[in-house]
C-alpha cells in the first residue's frame, strides 16, 4: 500500500477528499504501525516519519469510514514505566469516532495474566479481535447561523442529564430516537426545558467509554460512563445510526437544535484517568503508545501508577504531550461539534503536583490563556478521590465549581438541623466564605441539592437509608451520602402525611435552590419526582431504576418547579452578579440584605450562634447594579421565610421602613404557584406551615 510522509499535525486521522493523514504522539516508541481494518482483515503498514516525536503518514484513497488502530513497538519493561507489546492493537487518542465494542478477553492484557511474574511478563497473544477500532471520518457539517450563544452565567440554569436515561422511556419522542443524541433535541424534550426554564444542558459523560470487566461478568453495565477511552469521540451507543461514524453529525445536530430552543450544551468530561485501570489493567490505547508520557507513575516504584482519581491511573497533564491531548480535545470540542462548556470531573485531580508555591497551575494557566477555552464556560469538580481531596474554592477566577457545602447544608437544615442555620446564611448569598475573597462573583457557586452521584430528589425525603442491592457491592458502595439521609421522614410533624411531607420537602428543595444566590442545577427527573428505588449510586444500572419515567411524573411538582423558575428569571434580586454587603442602599434606610428572627427582630451576632431551625431574610431590590446596557437595574424586594422546625409558626414582618405592603407570591405548603395575593402590613404575623418556605415580595417601595 502506497504510504507518503504526511504531517505530524493535526494528530489523529484527518482526510482531506484525497486521502488521510495518520499522525500518533509517542516519545519513547521504537516502530509504529497503523493497522487497516476491512472486516475481519487487517492491513499494517509502518509510519514513515516521525518529527517531534509524532510518528506520522499519508495514505492516498482511505475515505471516510476506514477502521483503524496501531500497533506501537518499543520496550516491555514494567520495572521502568515501559509497557510496549505490538501483539495489542490500540485506539487512537485523537480518533473521532469509535466503531465497535470491547469484548473482554485475557488477550487484551499486555501481561500474561495468572503468571508467578505478573505484569512482569509480556502476553503475546493478539488482541485485534476483542478492541473497538477508530473510525476516519468527514467532519464537514451544515451549522447554518448556529453560534455560541454565550448565556451570562447569574441567568443560567443548568439541567444534569443523561443521554441515554433522560428519553428512552418518554412516551412521546419518537420510538427509534428515545435514548439517543436525537432523542435529546426532540419537540418534547426541548418543550419540557424550555417551559422549565434551563438555560444549559450538562450531559454526564459522552466520550466513548467502557464497561469494567468487573461489572460485565456480573451482568452489568458502566451506565454513567466515567470510565473514559476516546476523549473526541462520541459515545456511539447514543446514536441512531449504527454506521461508523455517524455519531459525530449525530451528535452536532442535537447541539444545533438546542442552541435553537435557546439551550447552552455542557459536557461532563473525564480527564482525570482513564479505561486502562491501574498497572494491572488492559492495554487498550494510552498505556500501549506511551505509557511514561501518559499516566503519572509512582516515583518510588515507576512499575506503579500514582492513583488520585481512585480509578487507578491518573493523567500526567504536567506532560507536556498529554496536555497537549488534553487541550486539543477541548478545542475539538468547543470549535467543531459546538460546545458551549465543560464540567470536569475530579478536577482536583488534574491539579495535583503542579506547583509547589500551593496554587494550581500549568492546566489551568494553559487554558486561562487559550483565547476559546477562556470564553467557555468552566465547572470544576473541586474534589478528587485519591490524592489531592477538596479544592473547594481554590479554582482561578473563571471558574465555576459545584458547591458541595451548599448540598450538604440545605439538606442539614431542612431535615430540622437549626446547628446548619448559621452556615444557610452564607449558602443562601452565593457562598462569600468560600468565593468572595479571590475576585470571584457569586455565580462562582453551583449549587445544587441532588447530582448524578446520590439519591434522587424523591428518594432524599423518602429514604432513611440507601437501597443498593441491585448494584451487587453487598451495600459496601455509595456511602457518601451518610450525612444527609432521613430529609424528609426525621421527627415527627404535627400536620402532616409521610406523603404531604415528602412532596413538601421536595419543592423546599427546589425553591431553596432557585432562589439561592449562584446558579442552580437540576438532576434531571428530580422535577418529576423521579425515584431510583433508594440506590444513591446507580452507576451500573441500565435499566429502569436509572431512566427517567414520564408516565409517573408528579404534574404539581413540574408545575410548582416552572412557578419557581419563572420567580428567578424574571426578578434579578435572585440572580445578583455581585456580592451583598450590608450597608444601605443609597437615599434609603435599608441595607441590600437584612436577616430576621421569627419575632420581627434583626439578627444580632449572638442570634447566629443559636441553633434554631428558622430563618427570615430581607432581599432588596434597589441598586442591583448596570444591566446590560449600563442601565441601572432595579428590581421588587422581598422577604423569605424559611421554617424547617416540625411545627407551623409565625413570622413578624419587619417596620415600614422595610416595605409598606407584602404579597405572597410562593409557599411550599401549596402545591402549586399562590395566587391569593393577599396583603400583609408590616409588624404582622405571616403564618408558616410546618417544613415550609414562604416568599413575599414588596408592592411599594421603601420610602428614599
Amino acid at each position: 500500500m502506497q504510504v507518503w510522509p504526511g504531517n505530524p499535525y493535526p494528530l489523529g486521522a484527518t482526510w482531506d477528499v484525497q486521502g488521510t493523514n495518520f499522525a500518533l504522539f509517542s516519545q519513547h516508541a521504537t516502530r509504529v504501525e497503523l493497522c487497516l481494518f476491512t472486516g475481519t482483515q487487517e492491513t499494517r503498514v509502518a509510519l514513515p516519519e516521525v518529527t517531534d516525536h509524532c510518528w506520522h503518514g499519508y495514505l492516498p484513497g482511505v475515505m471516510p469510514g476506514q477502521r483503524y488502530g496501531y500497533r506501537v513497538h518499543g520496550p516491555y519493561d514494567p520495572a521502568a514505566g515501559q509497557r510496549f507489546n505490538p501483539a495489542k492493537v490500540l485506539l487512537d487518542p485523537y480518533a473521532k469516532a469509535i466503531d465497535g465494542e470491547l469484548r473482554w478477553d485475557d488477550a487484551l492484557f499486555g501481561y500474561t495474566i495468572g503468571h508467578p511474574d505478573g505484569d512482569m511478563s509480556r502476553d503475546d497473544r493478539d488482541s485485534a479481535a476483542y478492541v473497538p477500532k477508530g473510525v476516519v471520518v468527514d467532519t464537514s457539517f451544515d451549522w447554518g447561523r448556529d453560534h455560541p450563544l454565550r448565556t451570562p452565567w447569574q441567568d443560567t440554569v443548568i439541567y444534569e442529564a443523561h443521554v441515554k436515561g433522560l428519553t428512552l422511556r418518554h412516551p412521546d419522542v419518537p420510538k427509534e430516537l428515545r435514548g439517543t443524541y436525537a432523542g435529546i433535541a426532540s419537540a418534547p424534550v426541548l418543550e419540557h426545558l424550555h417551559a422549565l426554564g434551563v438555560t444549559a444542558v450538562e450531559l454526564m459523560p459522552v466520550h466513548r467509554f467502557v464497561s469494567e470487566r468487573h461489572l460485565v461478568d456480573r451482568g452489568l453495565t458502566n451506565y454513567w460512563g466515567y470510565n473514559s477511552l476516546g476523549f473526541f469521540a462520541p459515545h456511539a451507543a447514543y446514536a441512531r445510526s449504527r454506521e461508523p461514524g455517524a455519531q459525530v453529525a449525530e451528535f452536532k445536530a442535537m447541539v444545533k437544535a438546542l442552541h435553537e430552543a435557546g439551550i447552552e450544551v455542557l459536557l461532563d468530561v473525564v480527564y482525570n484517568h482513564t479505561a486502562e485501570g491501574s498497572e494491572l489493567g488492559p492495554t487498550l490505547c494510552f498505556r500501549g503508545i506511551d505509557n511514561t508520557s501518559y499516566y503519572r507513575l509512582a516515583k518510588d516504584d515507576r512499575r506503579r501508577y500514582a492513583d488520585s482519581s481512585g480509578c487507578g491511573n491518573t493523567l500526567d497533564v504536567t506532560h507536556p504531550g498529554t496536555l497537549q491531548l488534553v487541550m486539543d480535545s477541548l478545542r475539538y470540542w468547543a470549535l467543531d461539534m459546538h460546545v458551549d462548556g465543560f464540567r470536569f470531573d475530579q478536577a482536583a485531580a488534574l491539579a495535583i503536583g503542579l506547583n509547589d508555591a500551593g496554587r494550581l497551575g500549568a492546566f489551568f494557566d494553559v487554558i486561562a490563556q487559550d483565547p476559546v477555552l477562556s470564553r467557555a464556560k468552566l465547572v470544576a469538580e473541586p474534589w478528587s478521590a485519591g490524592e489531592g481531596g477538596s479544592q473547594l474554592g481554590h479554582f482561578p477566577t473563571a471558574w465555576t465549581e459545584w458547591n458541595g457545602k451548599y448540598r450538604d447544608c440545605v439538606r442539614d437544615f431542612w431535615r430540622g438541623d437549626g446547628r446548619a442555620r448559621a452556615e444557610l446564611g452564607y449558602r443562601l448569598t452565593g457562598s462569600s466564605d468560600i468565593y468572595g475573597e479571590n475576585g470571584r462573583r457569586p455565580h462562582a457557586s453551583i449549587n445544587f441539592v441532588t447530582a448524578h452521584d446520590g439519591f434522587t430528589l424523591r428518594d432524599l425525603v423518602s429514604y432513611d437509608r440507601k437501597h443498593n442491592e441491585a448494584n451487587g457491592e453487598g451495600e459496601r458502595d455509595g456511602d457518601g451520602e451518610n450525612r444527609s439521609w432521613n430529609c424528609g421522614v426525621e421527627g415527627p410533624t404535627t400536620d402532616l402525611t409521610v406523603n404531604a411531607l415528602r412532596s413538601r420537602q421536595q419543592r423546599n428543595f427546589i425553591a431553596t435552590l432557585v432562589l439561592s444566590q449562584g446558579v442552580p442545577m437540576l438532576l434531571a427527573g428530580d422535577e418529576l419526582g423521579r425515584t431510583q428505588r433508594g440506590n444513591n449510586n446507580a452507576y451500573c444500572q441500565d435499566g429502569e431504576i436509572s431512566w427517567v419515567d414520564w408516565r409517573a411524573a408528579d404534574k404539581e411538582l413540574v408545575r410548582f418547579t416552572r412557578a419557581a423558575l419563572r420567580l428567578r428569571r424574571e426578578h434579578p434580586v435572585f440572580r445578583r452578579w455581585r456580592w451583598f454587603d450590608g450597608r444601605p442602599i443609597p437615599g434609603t434606610h435599608v441595607p441590600d440584605i437584612g436577616w430576621f428572627r421569627p419575632d420581627g427582630a434583626e439578627m444580632s451576632e449572638k442570634d447566629w450562634t443559636v441553633a434554631t431551625p428558622s430563618l427570615a431574610v430581607y432581599l432588596c431590590g434597589r441598586d442591583l447594579g448596570p444591566d446590560a446596557r449600563g442601565e441601572p437595574l432595579v428590581d421588587a424586594s422581598f422577604f423569605l421565610l424559611l421554617n424547617a422546625s416540625p411545627e407551623p409558626l409565625p413570622f413578624t414582618l419587619p417596620p415600614r421602613s422595610w416595605g409598606k405592603r407584602w404579597v405572597k407570591v410562593l409557599d411550599t405548603a401549596e402545591s402549586g404557584p399562590h395566587h391569593k395575593h393577599e396583603a400583609h402590613a408590616p409588624g404582622t404575623r405571616v403564618s408558616t406551615h410546618a417544613r415550609s418556605l414562604v416568599l413575599l415580595r414588596c408592592e411599594e417601595a421603601p420610602p428614599r
